[in-house]
């Protein structure tokens, strides 16, 4: 095994949760302890002018939320850490769910307050789907939230894995005093507004010392012990094979915003998380050990900075070495193709690099030759599978606000849908273009970049479409009636695919009856 301790220093994992639950918070926070940035920033405050490192695009900045998902690498304790930061928000959800396919690992922020909301349930079906391994951070335990027990309990239940408290609270709200480290039997204490540091951190071996009464007070000393019996006879020590398998998740308590508990995390991470894995293709399993280089774009950003017409493609290293001026082969165009200026990111500052190993998030400059899916090798034929793009929910006519600006429009909406912000599906001769996102969001951010960095104005007109599905079938005559027959709400995507547009849920089960030698398929992963 040519790069074996290459692969054995790399993790390479997402931060997921719902909007506000401390995502982007934590990763600034692990950042800082990486010694990738000196100061965190506020997303949201006014007063702060240095935003979070990780929201780069103005629409972000106005928001205070993320809309793109980020790469950051950085090195803590001798092992190279490559973090994705996703959108939170539901109407980003498909750039999330793409992000976890170039992933080994995941780290689940919780709103201690707020506790399971919708967006967790999703992200977490996502990561069920590939048994990907989950460490859960339950935030703001400043602030008076739910009961730990219960919390535990109905995360549990929502999100339907097993958990394993690594730490413990104690209290929480104005009664925080810290979280006790079941695993090395440490006792952190909590002083609001200040940052945890190794003096605040006191070596309890025995909780039956009088120091604990001297350090949290005689009822919390108590309540703690109480806890902690119980804890133990329930959970025992953690099977780090059952949290690999995805069965079970390490949690921790904390507060990131105040940076308390986010060490003991990245620790515990760096010791426990898988190294980078095995993976499917159409012809066979990859392996990371492999010599020759192998992988696959997952997601593709325009203008990173506005200055430059850049577009970057974001490729996941899954086996060999990439290496900077060497010529790779690109399946789908069947072409070599070389990279002068390969990147890794810390967000928007890019670093070019000569070489990147599996598990690696390699930046290529792009002149439009990558879409999501597509695969580099070293002369093999293969696809890797499980990056679909999902059936959108909400579907609008782009309607041109200014003829001259036609090209301009064109090409701003190629680029921005073959990045995945939307799909885009042309009807009737290629005349009227249909944009589907999965929330109202999407359309702001398409309308916005269209005009800030394409100078192109639109406007977009609701269609009355519930559903758009992929269509195959193995009878061509059936394909090519039932398309004629319906034309009104058939389509194309930007593959060239067809794909029905079902004005709701009744048309759409009437059609698949009607027609049982037509396929109807939610996800276009089909075509790979």
């Amino acid at each position: 095994m040519k790069y074996e301790k290459e692969i054995e220093r790399r993790k390479t994992f997402a931060i997921i949760s719902h909007p506000d639950a401390g995502k982007t918070t934590l990763t600034e926070k692990f950042l800082l302890f990486g010694g990738a940035i000196q100061t965190a920033g506020a997303v949201k405050s006014n007063k702060i002018k240095k935003h979070a490192t990780s929201d780069f695009m103005e629409i972000e900045r106005q928001r205070g939320i993320s809309v793109a998902t980020s790469v950051m690498s950085f090195e803590y304790k001798n092992m190279l850490i490559n973090l994705l930061d996703t959108p939170g928000h539901k109407d980003f959800a498909e750039d999330t769910y793409r992000t976890l396919t170039a992933v080994d690992s995941v780290v689940l922020v919780i709103d201690s307050v707020n506790g399971v909301e919708a967006q967790t349930r999703r992200l977490m079906e996502v990561c069920r789907m590939r048994d990907t391994p989950v460490i859960v951070f339950i935030n703001k335990m400043d602030r008076d939230g739910k009961n730990r027990f219960d919390l535990l309990e109905e995360i549990e239940n929502e999100l339907k894995i097993q958990l394993h408290p690594m730490t413990w609270p104690i209290n929480s709200g104005k009664d925080f005093k810290g979280v006790y480290n079941l695993h090395d039997k440490s006792l952190l204490l909590f002083t609001a507004n200040t940052k945890a540091s190794e003096e605040n951190s006191v070596v309890i071996n025995d909780l039956g010392q009088t120091l604990l009464e001297d350090k949290i007070g005689h009822n919390d000393a108590n309540k703690l012990r109480e806890d902690v019996e119980l804890i133990d006879g329930v959970y025992g020590e953690l099977n780090s094979t059952d949290y690999l398998n995805g069965k079970i998740a390490p949690v921790f308590f904390g507060s990131a915003i105040n940076n308390f508990g986010v060490k003991e995390l990245l620790d515990t991470f760096i010791r426990i998380a898988p190294t980078p894995r095995s993976r499917e293709t159409t012809k066979r399993e990859v392996s990371p050990a492999e010599d020759k280089l192998s992988g696959f774009v997952f997601k593709i950003h325009a203008n990173l900075d506005p200055k430059h017409r850049d577009r970057i493609a974001f490729l996941r290293v899954c086996s060999g070495r990439f290496e900077r001026n060497k010529y790779y082969h690109h399946v789908r165009l069947d072409k070599d193709f070389r990279f002068s200026n390969p990147y890794t990111f810390l967000a928007r500052s890019k670093d070019i690099i000569d070489d990147a190993y599996s598990g690696d998030v390699v930046g290529l400059f792009d002149t439009g030759n990558f879409k999501i899916g597509d695969t580099l090798t070293e002369g093999e034929d293969f696809y890797f599978t499980g990056i679909p793009s999902f059936s959108p929910e909400l579907f609008k006519e782009l309607v041109n606000k200014d003829p001259m600006k036609t090209k301009q429009l064109e090409k701003g909406i190629r680029q921005l849908t073959d990045e995945g912000v939307a799909q885009l599906f042309t009807q009737f001769g290629g005349n009227k273009k249909i944009i589907g996102c999965v929330g109202e969001l999407q359309f702001e951010v398409i309308q916005y970049r269209l005009l800030h960095e394409y100078s192109a104005a639109c406007e977009f007109r609701a269609l009355p479409f519930y559903k758009a599905c992929w269509i195959t079938s193995k009878d061509e005559k059936k394909l090519d009636e039932f398309t004629r027959f319906k034309q009104s709400n058939i389509a194309e995507d930007k593959d060239g695919h067809l794909v029905y547009l079902a004005q709701s849920e009744w048309f759409l089960n009437t059609e698949r009856q009607n027609n049982p030698a037509i396929e109807f398929h939610f996800t276009s992963e089909i075509h790979k």
